[in-house]
């Protein structure tokens, strides 16, 4: 089964030469507005035609769990029955949505949820742009857009899924779609240096985010398989090239984690890195998930960060939200899938 979504209004078209214009624009309407056939105002000799054929509404809400902070975490079911997640989170400078971009992942990195299942599949470019629909439709009109920013930070790693990424980025952004600007979008990656170097030919206007959570290839191997491959200074050196081609700051997310990279002397080999980078360290306090990591404090967090600034490093302690809800990536996912629930 083919799955509509995939396709971008001309494509839609193209494929669909053989009845009116104005039918193209129903079903791409109705991919935005999370419609399934039965929704729209298609004639039901097209509906039967397309129906053996193409799925119009691939994703469909499983469970949503609400946190006191108002943070929406979704367990999504796809057209094949797999499970991912997504999050909706209620912020005073506008709505974002968290989008997953794989069915769990296969990085391997210790702190994560989401790797502890492997890697089942990745998300099409059209099962992306339905999650967004189906969660913005559940937040207000399907017609409007509720939400102002997009990360892809949820489940799996967005450059082990380029191809259907990089679709999606032109499907979410175009104009007769949710349009949003590329600037509101901010995509996380692990540090595949080859993808950087070749997302960065492509001068998207996002923000991009690397997962660096320790301060030297020692201490990375032991929390982050993705460093035995490629080192911190060839990632640095690709960031480099990244903001050559936009001009766009570039953002490191640094987990604490417990005597592992939460010392001063951490902090100021955190600032030698990426001293000359035109970058923002992005602190996060480790949500554990029933592993051997311990968290550092948000107290120690704050020291951490008020160290970074000493140096001259723009740093901050990222905002805590949906914690009483499996909130981190993969939680939701992996306790529904080994408990069972499914």
């Amino acid at each position: 089964m083919k799955i509509f979504s995939d396709y971008s209004l001309n494509e839609l078209y193209d494929l669909l030469a053989d009845y009116k214009k104005f039918r193209a624009k129903q079903i791409f309407d109705a991919i935005i507005q999370a419609k399934d056939y039965e929704q729209t105002n298609l004639p039901k000799s097209m509906i039967d035609s397309l129906k053996s054929e193409y799925i119009l509404k691939p994703v469909e809400i499983f469970k949503v769990l609400t946190s006191k902070d108002g943070t929406k975490k979704y367990l999504l079911k796809l057209h094949d029955d797999n499970l991912v997640e997504c999050v909706f989170l209620k912020q005073n400078y506008g709505n974002t949505i968290c989008l997953s971009t794989q069915v769990g992942c296969r990085m391997g990195c210790k702190f994560c949820a989401s790797t502890q299942n492997g890697l089942i599949r990745n998300l099409s470019a059209g099962e992306m742009l339905s999650t967004i629909s189906v969660v913005n439709a559940d937040n207000g009109k399907c017609t409007d857009r509720n939400f102002t920013n997009i990360v892809l930070m949820g489940s799996g790693e967005p450059f082990d899924n380029y191809d259907n990424v990089v679709k999606w980025l032109e499907l979410i952004t175009d104009e007769n779609g949710f349009h949003i600007s590329e600037r509101n979008i901010s995509l996380s990656t692990c540090g595949l240096v080859d993808k950087i170097y070749q997302f960065a030919d492509l001068k998207f206007n996002i923000t991009l985010c690397v997962s660096l959570h320790a301060t030297n290839d020692e201490t990375r191997k032991k929390i982050m398989p993705i460093a035995n491959r490629y080192s911190i200074d060839e990632i640095i050196k690709a960031l480099k090239y990244y903001t050559s081609k936009n001009n766009r700051r570039v953002v490191f997310e640094y987990c604490l984690i417990k005597g592992i990279n939460d010392s001063f002397e951490n902090a100021k080999e955190l600032a030698s890195l990426t001293k000359g980078l035109n970058c923002h360290i992005n602190v996060i306090c480790l949500n554990p998930n029933g592993g051997p990591l311990k968290a550092t404090t948000r107290s120690e967090a704050y020291a951490f960060v008020n160290k970074l600034n000493e140096l001259s490093v723009s740093a901050t302690v990222r905002r805590s939200q949906g914690s009483d809800i499996e909130g981190a990536c993969g939680m939701l996912r992996a306790k529904t899938i080994n408990g069972g629930n499914k």
